[in-house]
């Protein structure tokens, strides 16, 4: 990327994502899963894999947007040499700082990705049958510049059956890996019983009290030395101070040394809970703002159909239904 360059932002539907630094400087802004109410998840353009937000979050609209305001910001410039580890379905908005700018990235596939391909295949469904239906020669008034070509039904439908066998597949093998691994741990709690007993025998037979573990062990950092948690950001809004967000590795520890990850989790924790409640919230503060509208576009009607909370809820009811 040259200096400006920047990915709109969006979470990636498969993996985590590791990433590589190699030349320039590259600035990300990061948001959890459980602030997706707040980023006004969209899947229009359509890309493959990208949920993307209808906020710009280094200049948001607020009154557009007014649940963008609870998000938690996480920031972090990432310098050459360093490696970003992003997890499963963070948001992220990155922008390239310096004129020239390289990295790698590398996702690592997760357990959860079976269930997010079926997902992809029902979206990609639905928006292909209602995109084309209405325009099939404008393909590129609905696809993300990204996205090379518009596919068939056929191919489609191929896709989500591929998808979904492919879960089943899964399911079938890791149950066995499951049963397997029951098995396994029962023998070794039975040897573990018995090297317990004929320990316990052994140290009575002594005569003398035995202390095991007496050596004074040091509660273990959950980030070595060169791992550094990317923290919380200030609650300000860019636009409300001018600027955008950035911090280094020193913002990563506190002023007595520790990492504050204890209280940030409990704050997560809160807002985990209160997920369904920001989502009534957004529908009421977009009713109560937004200008009447009479007429209903093939757009408006397809961003609620792939909305990423209804497809889940297709996903798991399609998936259910082939498993009766």
């Amino acid at each position: 990327g040259s200096m400006g360059a920047h990915t709109p932002c969006h979470l990636d539907s498969y993996g985590c994502n590791l990433v590589f630094q190699v030349q320039g400087r590259k600035r990300w802004h990061l948001f959890p899963p459980e602030d997706t109410p707040f980023l006004y998840p969209t899947r229009i353009p359509y890309e493959e894999s990208s949920v993307f937000s209808k906020i710009n979050v280094v200049n948001p609209d607020l009154k557009r947007f007014p649940q963008f305001r609870k998000a938690r910001r996480h920031t972090v410039t990432l310098n050459p040499g360093q490696v970003l580890f992003v997890p499963r379905h963070w948001w992220h908005y990155v922008e390239s700082i310096d004129p020239v700018t390289v990295s790698i990235n590398s996702w690592i596939e997760l357990e959860e990705d079976h269930q997010a391909r079926v997902e992809e295949a029902i979206t990609r469904m639905l928006v292909c049958a209602l995109k084309t239906a209405e325009d099939p020669t404008n393909t590129r008034a609905w696809l993300n510049p990204t996205e090379v070509e518009e596919t068939s039904h056929e191919v489609n439908c191929r896709y989500l059956n591929r998808a979904v066998s492919a879960l089943f597949d899964h399911y079938r093998t890791s149950k066995v890996i499951e049963i397997q691994a029951l098995r396994t741990n029962r023998e070794d709690m039975k040897q573990e019983g018995l090297n317990v007993h004929n320990r316990t025998a052994v140290e009575q037979t002594g005569g003398q009290d035995v202390i095991l573990g007496t050596g004074k062990w040091e509660a273990a950092s959950p980030f070595g030395p060169d791992l550094v948690p990317v923290i919380l950001s200030s609650e300000e809004l860019p636009s409300e101070r001018g600027g955008i967000f950035e911090g280094d590795g020193k913002d990563f520890v506190g002023k007595d040394g520790e990492h504050s990850g204890k209280l940030r989790c409990t704050k997560r924790q809160r807002m985990t809970s209160k997920s369904e409640d920001a989502v009534v919230e957004q529908i009421a503060s977009n009713s109560s703002m937004a200008p009447s509208q009479t007429f209903i576009s093939t757009d408006d009607l397809l961003d609620c159909l792939v909305n990423p909370q209804v497809t889940r809820i297709v996903a798991q009811l399609l998936i259910q239904g082939r498993s009766l």
